[in-house]
This record gives C-alpha cells, sequence and structure tokens, in this order.
C-alpha cells in the first residue's frame, strides 16, 4: 500500500512515524509551503491513500480544484484523510461519485478556536486593536469600549467548538442564545431562529461548518435585522459572509466591528476599513491542537488502510 501525507514528517512524533511505516510505503512532503501541480502528482502517483493538508494545496482558498486534479490522476485511491476539521476546500461531490470516503479531524482545535473567537469578541468590545493601529500610526485618540458582561451572545452552530464559545460566553457573564441547523439542547442556552438570533444578540460569533450550503448566509438582509452596533465574529470561513454587504453595514455603523479570519486580506470590499478585524487565520495554532491533530490524523489513516475509515464526512 502506497500513501501520501502532503505535510512534512518532521510534524510527526516518532511513534506516529512508527505507526504508519507498518501500513507500507509512506511518502511526505519536503516542504510545508505551496507546491506546484506537477510535484504533487509526481508525489501523489500511485497512492491508495492520500492525506492532503491545504497549505500544500495553495491554502484554503486555492485547494480544491488541485485536490480534485490530484484525485482525477489517482484510479485506485481508497480515500482521504484530511488534515482538518473543516473540508469545504473537498470538492465532496466528486468524492461521493467515486465512492472516495472523506475522513476529517473533529475538535483537535476546540479549546484553541474557541479562546480564539472570544479574545477577539473582547478585542472588538474594548477596541483594543483598532487604538493598537492607530496609536502605531500616530493617530492614537480614545476609543468607548462596551462591556460584555450582561451582553446577549448569539452563537449561530452550536457544534464542537460553538459549543465550547457558548460555555466561555456564560462564564463571563454573557446571556448566550444560539442557532443550529439541526435540535440541539445545551444547558444554560437558549435556543432560537437564525432571525432571532441575529435581532437579539450584542454579539454574533458564527460556528458553522465549512461548506458551500453556507456560503453567504450571513448578507444584506439578515445584516438589516441586526442590532445596531452589533459585533460579528468570524473564525470559520469568509465565504459564510457577504464582503460587500458587511462593508456597507460597517461603514454605516450598522455593525461596531467585524472580525474575520483569512488568507487574501487585499482584495477585499474590507480591506482599509477602520472598524474591521482582520487577520489570517491562526486560532487553530497551539502546542496543545497541533498534538492533538497529528495524533487524530495517524489515526484515521490507520483506521483507512485497514478498512475502516473513522471519522468520515462523506
Amino acid at each position: 500500500m502506497k500513501i501520501t501525507v502532503l505535510s512534512q514528517n518532521s510534524r510527526f512524533t516518532k511513534d506516529q512515524l512508527n505507526s504508519l511505516s507498518l501500513l507500507g510505503e509512506i511518502d511526505f512532503t519536503s516542504t510545508d509551503g505551496e507546491i506546484p501541480l506537477g510535484e504533487l502528482l509526481k508525489l501523489s502517483s500511485g497512492a491508495d491513500i492520500l492525506a492532503p493538508d491545504p497549505t500544500n494545496l495553495g491554502g484554503f482558498e486555492k485547494a480544491k480544484p488541485v485536490l480534485t486534479k490530484i484525485m482525477e490522476s489517482l484510479p485506485n485511491v481508497k480515500g482521504l484523510c484530511l488534515s482538518t476539521t473543516s473540508f469545504g476546500w473537498v470538492d465532496l461531490d466528486y468524492c461521493k461519485k467515486r465512492s472516495i470516503p472523506v475522513s476529517n479531524i473533529p475538535g483537535y482545535s476546540r479549546e484553541s478556536v474557541a479562546e480564539h473567537a472570544l479574545a477577539l469578541m473582547l478585542c472588538a468590545a474594548k477596541k483594543i486593536i483598532i487604538s493598537d493601529r492607530r496609536t502605531r500610526q500616530g493617530k492614537y485618540k480614545m476609543e468607548m469600549g462596551t462591556e460584555l458582561k450582561g451582553k446577549t451572545l448569539g452563537v449561530i452552530g452550536l457544534g464542537n467548538i460553538g459549543g465550547r464559545v457558548a460555555e466561555l460566553g456564560k462564564a463571563i457573564g454573557m446571556k448566550v442564545i444560539a442557532y443550529n441547523r439541526t435540535p440541539k439542547t445545551v444547558d444554560g442556552v437558549e435556543m432560537k431562529t437564525l432571525d432571532e438570533v441575529l435581532q437579539q444578540s450584542d454579539v454574533i460569533s458564527l460556528h458553522t461548518t465549512h461548506e458551500d450550503t453556507n456560503k453567504e448566509m450571513i448578507s444584506s438582509p439578515q445584516l438589516s435585522q441586526v442590532k445596531n452596533g452589533a459585533i460579528i465574529v468570524n473564525t470559520v470561513d469568509r465565504e459564510l459572509v457577504d464582503e460587500k454587504a458587511m462593508a456597507e453595514a460597517l461603514n454605516s455603523g450598522k455593525v461596531s466591528c467585524y472580525a474575520y479570519e483569512a488568507e487574501d486580506l487585499v482584495n477585499t470590499p474590507l480591506a482599509g476599513i477602520d472598524n474591521v478585524i482582520d487577520i489570517q487565520g491562526f486560532g487553530w495554532y497551539t502546542k496543545e491542537a497541533l498534538e492533538n491533530l497529528y495524533q487524530i490524523w495517524t489515526d484515521n489513516i490507520i483506521a483507512l488502510a485497514k478498512g475502516t475509515p473513522r471519522n468520515r464526512i462523506v
């Protein structure tokens, strides 16, 4: 069996590498950066199992067509083991047509991303990043912040991370309401419709799945419903939000601050808007989360090689 892992072997522990080596021929990349398609095709040639990471494919925003071309070159591939929780960078319809099982890594960064989302809420409420920017530009002025205690936090998507964000919100004294696509019961969280969450929340934190059906779920009609001066935090996927509509909401004051993560922070209507917190995604990048990630990734590869895929999304 041949397994191609699109990551450097130095990312795995000795025990993990030993476990993988028992499965057959294992190939790793020599870099963590973007790799030309020709090199990816050569490295993956003949692979029975492909374990891709979006970094080597050009990042989340470029990965889907590149990964599909690699799969097209592998007539006998038995499955994909993703290195991420998100799967919007994979053509799942193509995988379904070819009956290629796809596994992801759920929950590995639950605490890291939830704490990151809370940090962004606090930065937005206290105007920390905006004040820092202006100070560095020699334009410092007092910025009026707001306390989060007693405010309403609306969580959209109450999965692993969204559920933990709800807990953290309650811990600092916020009232927590939530919308989830499928019914859920969470202690101390009042479940609402999406419209109710938009209308009643002082802070909205997005934690839906990363997939095409959620594209621009927050656009002009939804933004027109939010409270004046609401804070919105998006640590999932920039495509959840219509950025042109968000820019208009920010410039009008309808939304007081929007915090989001993306790879391209220049070619967007949000570029240069003062009350935007725009950063490259790194909420998952902690020692603890990475330890979890590589162990789950290893276990997924081993399970697929044994014919019993785990953590399947298709």
